[in-house]
């Protein structure tokens, strides 16, 4: 086994965790309970007797990681190899004057009483909040590294210097990880999943169809948004969070395939094709979800509900695919327009196309579902900013029906209103990479967090958009609140990497300019249509952030977005 005193003093761990790791990988062959394996009766938890068993199974059969991002080996080729790459890493650290940030306080070995803390909190819907409350500890450097359960070491980096250090300045320094293998069921081989030069002819390919997009008039919303608003009571409660969500499952089908799924249609009205299609594609969203919170161990979920669900979208999509006419060109502002022929046009092949068309529509539809959702919840509960907006649109629109882009252009309070809903719900809240290569974080090393941090092969870097969102630094001893006017001074407009709902670098989203448009013609067409909209009598109104979220792929109430209605 290799000398653990020869990783260097910069992430070498304590004689006593590398003693008990090294029994545990020898012990998980036998037949010992955790408590045997580390001693101590915290080990006898509920929770960690009831996985022990699919424990030692991942530990017999992809070996611990806890102390390095390789695997330990006693063959002597491997571990001279180890050897002489963390020497490397270890002169590297030691030139650019690497120190590491606080380690996450534990009580338990591996931190598994954090983990606990983690799962506690995630079920409570307020893994987020517990997050923001663990990064206050840490303040002002706001990082910190852990290392995970049978996993590599992670960092936890929330300075904007740190995050555009791995999604832009960095960028070929990080990879996905295990993303790929969590997403294949349902995504195979996309632009979300894909990385290298096959990532980057997806990313031109899709951007030539975004560009044109991008040049076209709001009226492929309009449709949808009828359809939307036909399913709304003239006075009454709702929920709008599940009536979003089939919104702009509608609008990306449309976009994507030249037709819709037109799921806000009733049933009767509704193909059963395009009903099986949208059960499934919900079905098999929650499945990767449950893939990804499972991670490394994502293998453990695949029942037959969720192959099946993933299988149907396939059979949905393979059948425009089936149907494509190559020899028509069809008009940007034809209804039939859809992004399909476009790619088929320079697809591979047929599966190529259906993974291409699959990657947009799960980014494209839930990502803009939980914008919506999450701006009517602080509308409703914020009557200041719901006036103002409503004044705004009157002023603007007149007795136009329908909102043009030069009508959205001129709704600065609107863009307002948008931008703090992205910065307080970011939709996709929580990201990381993987780093593929050793490389450096430039600051928050230290007991200072004034240092550059090492970041070797295979070690993880966290980042959230949510907790950035909230740091008193950048956004005032207000940050946690709703405030759109935060945005007018112009002061926040150069604040860079402090703000990225929409991602930033080489993997800036494609589809910002689509989605915000479709956000701003929805809230305008809704407060057009309604003269109140307004907090349902008896919800809460609780403090921002202190809500019951749901947490998957993206950022979601846990009470969905009740508003009550008045024509």
């Amino acid at each position: 086994m290799c000398d653990p005193t020869l990783h260097g003093s910069h992430s070498r761990p304590s004689e006593e965790l590398w003693r008990n790791a090294t029994t545990l990988q020898s012990t998980c062959l036998k037949d010992a309970s955790p408590a045997e394996v580390w001693g101590g009766e915290n080990f006898n938890h509920p929770i960690i007797q009831s996985h022990w068993g699919e424990l030692k199974t991942k530990i017999r059969n992809h070996g611990i990681y806890i102390l390095s991002s390789e695997h330990i080996d006693t063959s002597g080729g491997h571990c001279a190899h180890l050897l002489s790459s963390q020497q490397r890493d270890h002169k590297l650290g030691l030139h650019h004057g690497c120190e590491l940030p606080p380690e996450l306080s534990k009580k338990w070995p591996l931190g598994i009483d954090r983990i606990r803390d983690l799962w506690v909190s995630n079920a409570d819907g307020r893994l987020l909040a517990f997050l923001c409350s663990v990064a206050k500890l840490y303040e002002p450097g706001n990082s910190l590294y852990q290392y995970l359960l049978f996993g590599p070491r992670a960092f936890l980096v929330l300075r904007p210097e740190n995050v555009e250090a791995v999604l832009s300045t960095n960028f070929e320094d990080y990879g996905f990880g295990a993303r790929p293998d969590i997403f294949e069921p349902l995504l195979r081989n996309g632009i979300f999943t894909q990385e290298g030069p096959s990532w980057k002819h997806s990313r031109a390919l899709l951007r030539k169809q975004f560009s044109r997009v991008q040049n076209r008039n709001l009226t492929h919303f309009h449709e949808h948004v009828d359809n939307l608003i036909a399913c709304l009571p003239s006075c009454g409660v709702v929920d709008l969070q599940s009536l979003f969500f089939n919104l702009t499952l509608d609008t990306a089908t449309a976009l994507l395939f030249g037709k819709s799924v037109y799921s806000l249609r009733a049933d009767t009205d509704q193909d059963a094709d395009n009903k099986l299609f949208a059960e499934s594609f919900n079905i098999a969203q929650e499945g990767l979800a449950k893939r990804f919170r499972l991670a490394p161990w994502q293998f453990l979920y695949n029942p037959p509900s969720f192959r099946r669900a993933c299988a149907n979208v396939h059979r949905y999509v393979d059948r425009y695919i089936d149907s494509l006419d190559l020899s028509q060109n069809n008009s940007l502002d034809d209804k039939s327009y859809g992004f399909i022929k476009q790619i088929a046009l320079e697809s591979a092949s047929e599966q190529s196309l259906r993974d291409q068309l699959l990657n947009v529509l799960l980014a494209g539809r839930d990502t803009t579902a939980c914008c919506l959702s999450w701006t009517f919840r602080l509308l409703v509960r914020h009557d200041h900013a719901m006036d103002r907006l409503r004044k705004e649109i009157s002023s603007i629109m007149g007795n136009s029906p329908h909102a043009t882009r030069e009508h959205i252009k001129k709704m600065p309070y609107l863009s307002y209103v948008i931008k703090e809903s992205l910065r307080l719900y970011p939709p996709v809240p929580l990201n990381n990479r993987e780093a593929i290569r050793t490389t450096i974080l430039p600051t928050g090393g230290g007991p200072h967090a004034d240092r550059p941090m090492l970041v070797r092969k295979g070690e993880l870097v966290v980042f959230s958009q949510y907790v950035n969102s909230r740091k008193s630094n950048i956004y005032g001893a207000d940050a946690d609140d709703f405030r759109p006017e935060r945005w007018e001074s112009g002061e926040l407009d150069n604040i860079g990497w402090a703000y990225f709902p929409f991602n930033g670098g080489p993997r800036q989203c494609l589809g910002e300019d689509f989605a915000i448009m479709e956000v701003s013609y929805t809230v305008v067409r809704l407060l057009q249509t309604f003269p109140k909209i307004s907090l349902p009598k008896g919800d809460p109104v609780e403090p921002v952030g202190s809500e019951r979220q749901r947490l998957t792929l993206v950022l979601s109430s846990a009470d969905g977005c009740r508003v009550e209605i008045k024509s």
